[in-house]
């Protein structure tokens, strides 16, 4: 990657609740890294209480802060390309799955559309989001809402339960 060309920065958060989920998540990332996303800073892995959706297993979540000469569009591309390489189908919206990997962050860029809308809409939202990304950047400020993680986390609506897996890193 050219120095110049890389935004660093840019926030990934990846769950699974089907199979085995914290082999997905490293390989997600192996995989992201083939592609042109080098992880610099990866969270615990955290078992969290699943949010919407059918009746389903806990997710093992994690988040990954890094780098990339990717432009956003293609980072999404490559997130949906190791998704489906994984084994992830869309049957409903919230169900279970292999993985996931969604955009957080990416740098300091804000946008509405076109997709991905960055950053994610939801972020301020998910404890299990908020948990993982406080470990690694609490100071970090949201782009939109000026504020930081641990700010954030602190007055999250979602009361569903995470917990960091002892020892375990994504």
């Amino acid at each position: 990657m050219d120095n110049e060309d890389v935004q660093s920065g840019v926030v990934l958060g990846l769950g699974s609740n089907l199979g085995d989920r914290e082999a997905a998540i490293a390989q997600a990332l192996a995989r992201l890294d083939a592609r042109g996303y080098r992880a610099t800073q990866r969270s615990s892995l955290y078992l969290t209480e699943p949010v919407g959706g059918p009746p389903q297993d806990w997710f093992v979540n994690a988040v990954a802060d890094g780098e990339t000469a990717l432009s956003p569009e293609a980072l999404l591309e490559a997130c949906l390309a190791v998704e489906q390489e994984l084994g992830r189908v869309r049957r409903e919206p919230n169900g279970p799955r292999t993985i996931d990997v969604d955009i957080l962050l990416f740098g300091e860029l804000r946008r509405a559309s076109p997709d991905p809308v960055i950053p994610h809409p939801r972020l301020a939202e998910r404890r299990f989001v908020l948990e993982p990304l406080a470990e690694i950047l609490p100071e970090r400020v949201h782009p939109v809402l000026g504020r930081t993680v641990r700010e954030l986390l602190a007055s999250c609506p979602d009361s569903s339960a995470v917990r960091r897996l002892a020892g375990a890193r994504a």
